[in-house]
């Protein structure tokens, strides 16, 4: 759980010891995934970590394909999944992926990261404001999750709702003053240059500065 617990800490900014710590987590996630190969919550999560924190989207995919083989009705492997499959390009998938997990878990701890993860994916499938819908109920849920936020604002700046985005980019720059444009690209292994290029666009229109 070492290596899922950096990944969040990685997507609000907190990481102090990049080097180290990415380091680490790679160390951490390569041993849990080689000693537990018929353990879905050892892949899911170890593959989850090499894909969020190494930027390894390919060896990400495969532990968790493999892990959802291990056991198909583990939400978090579809949590999970549903993530890297926005990483690596597909959106619609993603949604599929989230959804499922939604419903094997509707009441699941990380229902936050399901609504987040599902407002990542119609970001990037050009579905702004459905996008901004699933931020908000992530934010319901987490008030102060700035993966939330970003997405929110994100897409209300590109649905042109202006007063919204403007709102949520005060929440988060308060909570995330050091986020600048400049460090998205260390944030989320996007493998479409377009995607990023995308977000990036939200937030600017949203007022992150450079």
């Amino acid at each position: 759980m070492a290596a899922w617990c950096y990944t969040r800490r990685k997507a609000h900014g907190w990481v102090t010891n990049p080097e180290h710590e990415t380091a680490e987590t790679a160390r951490v996630a390569r041993r849990a995934v080689e000693l537990a190969k018929d353990d879905a919550v050892a892949l899911c999560t170890g593959g989850f970590a090499l894909a969020r924190v190494i930027g390894d989207l390919d060896s990400g995919a495969a532990f968790i394909d493999r892990a959802l083989k291990v056991n198909p009705n583990l939400a978090i492997a579809w949590l999970t999944s549903g993530w890297l499959r926005t990483y690596l390009g597909e959106p619609d998938l993603s949604v599929k992926h989230l959804s499922h997990a939604l419903r094997l878990s509707p009441l699941d701890p990380l229902l936050f990261g399901m609504y987040a993860g599902l407002a990542f994916a119609h970001f990037f499938a050009g579905r702004y404001d459905e996008a901004a819908s699933w931020a908000e109920r992530a934010l319901r849920e987490q008030p102060t999750w700035i993966p939330a936020l970003r997405t929110a604002a994100a897409s209300y700046a590109l649905a042109g709702r202006e007063r919204d985005a403007s709102q949520v980019m005060a929440r988060l720059r308060q909570l995330a003053p050091d986020m600048q444009i400049s460090r998205l690209k260390d944030l989320m292994p996007l493998r479409r240059p377009d995607d990023l290029h995308r977000f990036i666009e939200g937030l600017r229109k949203a007022g992150l500065p450079e």
